[in-house]
């Protein structure tokens, strides 16, 4: 017996509709949170990029690998490219950057952060963000890989270029070499006339990371942002094995810092930033990653390092960890100066891989003496 005209008109139409809505309601061809590839993504300056991730440790000679410091040697020449990649924008994203230093912490490790960066080249361009280097704005960046990975966790260093790292670094050196003055009274004028904008823009730049990934469909509790400090890459006077007279902190050392200067730098410049920080992170709701200790007694000229001799080559356990000032121009690029090298990067990678398992709360992050990146550790922060 036939079915009933109705019944079968109803049935007819339930399939047409249920049809029509699976092609109208079908989902785009990207993951949301919890799907797709799983991903941990760097964002900010030249300290999470991988500036000077070309250098392993610094060698006092101009000739073929630098006594092993320099990773761009070929053998007959030197490629650049073989660490940074692409060099034709400048980002410096080094293959021993923090973020691909941290290990299998995530099936990917994104790198967005470029070098030179200040926190408008990370706002979103609808928001006055500005490229940067031929590349986008970061969060308009971070806008497409959220929408194809599973992001955990977002690690941003950002502020040290609007505060004006770079020049402060330059004024100090120069009065040291040319001028025979200290630089830390005229600098410290400088730090305060701009550090309250600085953190106003650190903060907007969470803001627009939560913007991103709230347009995204992740909610607060799909991921985190890690917020950094800086590490010092100067030690304290006491621990400088170069005498403050004469040219070896120059010509030996590249680290060519009055005493004064560099304890200021150590001991007020590096923990006041480190501390305004932190307090953005808390204000936004972030985690904070304390490095301002994590280069102890592995910074330029630090009476605990070394520098990598034809003899004794570099190792993480002995070599600094940081990139010295070339003052002759003779090795690589000036803009690498003062940065975390390969070694430096490696650590920073396991300080992140550390935090990274721990789901909450602030932690400062240190090294153990005489050993590598393995010899990382947080504390309470």
């Amino acid at each position: 017996m036939p079915s009933h005209p109705h019944r079968a008109l109803r049935a007819f139409l339930a399939l047409c509709t249920a049809a029509g809505l699976a092609s109208v309601a079908a989902p785009p061809a990207h993951a949301s949170p919890g799907s797709g590839p799983t991903a941990v993504v760097a964002m900010g300056d030249s300290y999470i990029s991988g500036e000077a991730g070309r250098w392993q440790g610094n060698g006092l000679t101009d000739s073929g690998s630098r006594y092993g410091t320099d990773r761009a040697w070929t053998g007959s020449g030197y490629d650049p490219s073989r660490v940074y990649g692409s060099t034709a924008g400048g980002c410096h994203r080094s293959d021993t950057s923090e973020v691909r230093s941290a290990g299998p912490v995530a099936a990917s490790l994104i790198n967005l952060a470029c070098s030179g960066a200040t926190t408008e080249n990370v706002f979103r361009a609808v928001r006055g963000g500005r490229s940067h280097k031929g590349e986008a704005p970061q969060a308009d960046q971070l806008a497409a890989v959220a929408a194809t990975h599973d992001v955990e966790l977002i690690a941003l260093s950002v502020g040290g270029n609007d505060l004006g790292f770079a020049d402060i670094i330059t004024a100090c050196a120069t009065d040291y070499i040319v001028w025979y003055s200290y630089c830390h009274d005229d600098q410290q004028a400088v730090v305060d006339a701009r550090i309250d904008g600085v953190m106003a823009n650190v903060g907007k730049a969470v803001d627009e990371i939560r913007a991103v990934m709230s347009g995204a469909g992740y909610g607060a509790s799909d991921y985190r942002i890690v917020l950094q400090s800086y590490p010092s890459p100067l030690p304290r006077a006491a621990e400088n094995r170069y005498a403050e007279s004469g040219w070896s902190r120059t010509s030996t050392g590249g680290c060519p810092f009055w005493d004064a200067d560099a304890d200021w730098a150590r001991d007020t410049l590096v923990p006041r930033l480190a501390d305004r920080l932190r307090q953005v992170a808390v204000a936004k709701g972030a985690q904070f990653l304390d490095l301002r200790d994590s280069l102890q007694g592995r910074e330029v000229c630090a009476r605990s390092s070394r520098q990598a001799t034809a003899s004794l080559p570099p190792s993480a356990a002995t070599s600094e960890w940081a990139r010295w000032i070339d003052s002759r121009s003779t090795q690589g690029l000036v803009q690498e100066s003062m940065h975390p090298n390969a070694y430096g990067q490696q650590a920073l990678g396991r300080c992140l891989a550390l935090i990274h398992a721990v789901p909450s709360g602030h932690r400062a992050c240190r090294n153990t003496a005489g050993a590598g990146a393995s010899g990382m550790y947080l504390t309470a922060g």
